[in-house]
């Protein structure tokens, strides 16, 4: 019978694999551990604000219980990437520790030029960076069944800013009927499970990030 690994054997598995394999391990991430103090705060559009759901079934409610952290969310309804950028400003003040941003959605569903969509992203990005918060970006599909053409530029901008990467917010969501309220928006189940796959995701990050 072959020995189980150590946990110290697990996590030098790990570093080496994240080098070896070009990964971004949790020392190349920006402001990890975050130097700003404020509240851990969930910036976006109607999916972050929980359209289709209860109040207090959003997934940054759930995702609270589920972890024990504090989530203020500042979802709004029919937010374009423009409209985050011109309320950065009031989210900034509060000096967020971590930010869950997920922005772009509605960008795709009104034909916004990628180019505006990803330069107004980065800016907000910039902006939260400069606060020394941890963003956590969140990809959103873009409106084709047959291939995910803002995939790459949200991989593209979380690399180049060294941004923890949180892959499209309705993967194995939104083609399942029981997990959705309408076509675009989950309901109370499919934000629960929203909220579980993040906090798997964000699972090794959460002792530094508290």
């Amino acid at each position: 019978m072959s020995k189980a690994i150590p946990i110290s054997g697990i996590l030098l598995l790990a570093i080496l694999g994240w080098k070896f394999f070009g990964g971004s391990g949790p020392g190349d991430l920006r402001n990890f551990p975050p130097t700003a103090t404020g509240p851990w705060v969930a910036f976006g559009d109607s999916l972050t604000e929980g359209y289709g759901a209860s109040r207090g079934e959003a997934y940054p409610a759930v995702f609270a219980k589920l972890t024990g952290i504090e989530v203020k969310n500042h979802g709004v309804s029919g937010n374009t990437s423009q409209d985050g950028l011109a309320r950065l400003e009031e989210i900034a003040k509060l000096k967020p520790k971590v930010v869950l941003l997920c922005l772009g959605g509605n960008d795709t569903l009104r034909q916004i030029p990628r180019e505006s969509t990803f330069a107004n992203l980065e800016k907000i990005v910039d902006r939260f960076l400069r606060e020394g918060s941890f963003v956590v970006l969140i990809g959103i599909q873009s409106a084709s069944l047959l291939r995910d053409k803002n995939e790459k530029h949200f991989e593209e901008l979380a690399e180049r800013k060294k941004l923890l990467f949180l892959e499209n917010i309705l993967d194995g969501v939104i083609f399942n009927r029981e997990l959705m309220s309408d076509q675009i928006h989950p309901n109370a189940q499919g934000y629960e499970k929203i909220a579980k796959r993040f906090s798997e995701e964000l699972g090794p990050y959460l002792t530094a990030l508290r």
